[in-house]
């Protein structure tokens, strides 16, 4: 079946080149924090992209309840997204360490968790996340009902889609990556505000446009 692989192609391209807090934080981690930290704050991202979609799929009628509850969705997302970015701007200090053989320091499992959970957290916090979701779902699922075989359509437009969209976050941690040997602290405090002052842009959007859901 060509046509949902086609489909689900086209969901992550879109999905991979929607400018969100979520690119950005991508290139910060993995210019910042290195490429591991990169590859797991997009696992986050991509547990939770799972995690809505399934819901979106099992429980149909929660895309109804999530419109009536928008607002609520944005002034939350625009909350967390603010304390992100005035911690990462005022409070985060940003330092090369290194071992005693001159390599870069590893970070703890309790440092990765938290940035997995950062990962999920800006993720899932998201309403055009939620929307994004609920509204392909729909979509698609139109769609899929006029084939032989829904479920197989629908697995396959989303199975595609989600491959696609990993893959192309992992390229971008890859990149992002190359770039982190030349960079200098001071280089690198310039690149935590720059991620910091576009986290509070778009934590101001939200809550911009959680004034006008009311």
């Amino acid at each position: 079946m060509l046509a949902p692989i086609i489909k689900g192609l086209l969901l992550g391209l879109i999905l991979s080149i929607s400018l969100g807090p979520v690119i950005f934080a991508i290139l910060k981690q993995s210019i910042t924090n290195g490429r591991r930290a990169g590859y797991i704050f997009v696992a986050g991202v991509s547990t939770s992209d799972i995690g809505l979609l399934l819901i979106a799929n099992i429980f149909t009628s929660i895309f109804l309840l999530v419109l009536d509850h928008k607002a609520f969705i944005a002034m939350a997302g625009a909350g967390f997204l603010l304390l992100l970015g005035l911690y990462t701007l005022f409070f985060k200090k940003i330092k090369i360490e290194y071992d005693e053989k001159g390599e870069e320091k590893v970070f703890r499992k309790r440092d990765y968790l938290g940035i997995y959970i950062s990962g999920f957290l800006m993720n899932t916090l998201n309403p055009s996340v939620f929307i994004f979701w609920f509204a392909w779902t729909a979509a698609i699922g139109a769609s899929a009902a006029e084939t032989n075989n829904p479920v197989q359509y629908k697995f396959l437009v989303f199975a595609t889609c989600l491959v696609f969209l990993l893959l192309s976050d992992f390229i971008k941690v890859a990149l992002a990556s190359r770039l982190r040997p030349s960079l200098t602290e001071k280089n690198l405090i310039w690149i935590n505000r720059l991620s910091a002052i576009i986290i509070l842009v778009f934590s101001a959007a939200l809550f911009w446009g959680a004034l006008k859901y009311k």
